[in-house]
């Protein structure tokens, strides 16, 4: 299970802002926009940057850079030099799906799954749109709430930021239909990242999945969790609500902590295990942090692909 603590080529958690402050700002393309200069500022001072040709097409300007490959629309939004190191010679094709049910209103660092869930597409939107790259969203809960197909032109980023910031905290979660509408009405293949906290039957993750996977789509899966949903520290017995089935549990912790944390480490192993048999990345993320480890996640998804996986890419200039 990967849980990301050592992602980020060993950056300290200090480095990056703080998850907190980024979601009392209360315009999401701002949060994205922030996160990404903060990502691209950094990658080029990580163990990464040789290796960033598989994820992005921008570095950090150094003296004796072409000036030629300046991005200077990337200039005008970061106020930052960045070279435009690669082209595609085919543009990705990313399907962002956001589980936004009721289970993904919980939270207890001040704001909950949901609201990371969206900052986390939001980021991966705008990131991929500064590499021409289609990103398309779908949003969920026991239906599908909205579906936009993955694009690249003039607007597209502002109607997915728009879907995400009106998007509401559904019911009951179906992760079922989401995959199933992906698989069944996407012809090319591409990269489907599912952003959940995958507390769904796993028979019904397994079986849709597969075939996602037997369609050619590459899958990532990050799974978004409260840090008391991890650890289960809970200091006192209380009442506790299930979101989902409204149903009050009255629970002693300390009582309650050995048989939940078995519980779920059996749930989260057999969702790793089927990761594993279908070739899908798997990333556990507590909402507690850094939103641009995220894109080093990406980032390390590519390279263990390797050059070609689902584009290929050519120095620019140079011929094809």
């Amino acid at each position: 299970m990967e849980n990301g603590s050592n992602t980020g080529a060993g950056r300290k958690k200090s480095s990056f802002i703080d998850p907190g402050s980024l979601m009392r700002m209360k315009n999401l393309e701002l949060r994205a926009r922030a996160i990404v200069e903060g990502f691209l500022s950094g990658l080029h001072r990580s163990p990464y940057h040789g290796f960033s040709v598989e994820f992005t097409e921008y570095r950090q300007y150094s003296p004796g850079d072409d000036p030629r490959f300046l991005d200077w629309k990337l200039f005008a939004r970061s106020d930052r030099y960045f070279i435009k190191c690669f082209e595609d010679e085919t543009n990705l094709r990313c399907h962002l799906l956001v589980d936004l049910s009721r289970s993904m209103t919980y939270g207890t660092v001040g704001y909950n799954k949901a609201d990371y869930a969206k900052t986390a597409a939001a980021t991966i939107a705008y990131f991929l749109s500064l590499q021409r790259d289609a990103v398309g969203l779908l949003t969920f809960d026991e239906t599908i709430l909205d579906l936009i197909p993955p694009r690249f032109r003039p607007g597209q980023i502002h109607q997915l930021m728009m879907s995400l910031e009106r998007a509401p905290a559904g019911t009951a979660t179906n992760i079922e239909k989401p995959l199933e509408q992906v698989a069944a009405t996407v012809a090319k293949r591409g990269v489907v990242v599912l952003i959940s906290d995958l507390l769904t039957p796993i028979g019904s993750l397994q079986k849709n999945l597969s075939y996602l996977r037997t369609r050619g789509h590459e899958v990532i899966l990050l799974r978004v969790l409260d840090p008391r949903e991890i650890d289960f520290r809970f200091d006192k017995p209380a009442m506790f609500h299930d979101i989902e089935s409204g149903r009050d549990l009255y629970i002693d912790p300390d009582a309650a902590r050995e048989n939940y944390l078995s519980a779920f480490q059996e749930h989260a192993g057999a969702v790793q295990t089927i990761c594993n048999q279908l070739g899908i990345e798997l990333h556990q993320i507590s909402i507690d942090r850094p939103l641009e480890l995220i894109l080093f996640d990406l980032l390390a998804d590519r390279m263990k692909r390797g050059r070609g996986a689902v584009r290929q890419r050519r120095p620019a200039g140079g011929s094809s």
